[in-house]
């Protein structure tokens, strides 16, 4: 376990970021496909998508998992970013 005030190491930063992307996903999956039919989904309004259920259901859960990680580590880095240092504060406007 890391002590208080330790920076998590590379492992600690992806569970943060993918284990709760991934339940989120679940759930917009979940309530995505409560309103859609897999089988009334088309090509930007052209063909139809020409997938089995499950692999429908496979492909939107990975791109909801990789939409959510990347707004999560988005927020993870900007969270991580330095403050600014003092002096450049009294320099900002309005002041």
């Amino acid at each position: 376990m890391g002590l208080i005030g330790e920076k998590p190491g590379p492992a600690r930063w992806a569970m943060h970021i993918l284990w709760p992307a991934f339940v989120m996903a679940g759930v917009t999956e979940a309530l995505v496909f409560a309103l859609v039919d897999p089988m009334d989904l088309s090509w930007f309004g052209q063909a139809p998508v020409r997938l089995s259920r499950e692999a429908i259901y496979s492909l939107s859960f990975l791109a909801f998992w990789l939409l959510i990680s990347l707004a999560s580590a988005l927020t993870m880095l900007l969270a991580a970013l330095p403050a600014e240092p003092a002096q450049e504060q009294s320099r900002r406007w309005p002041h």
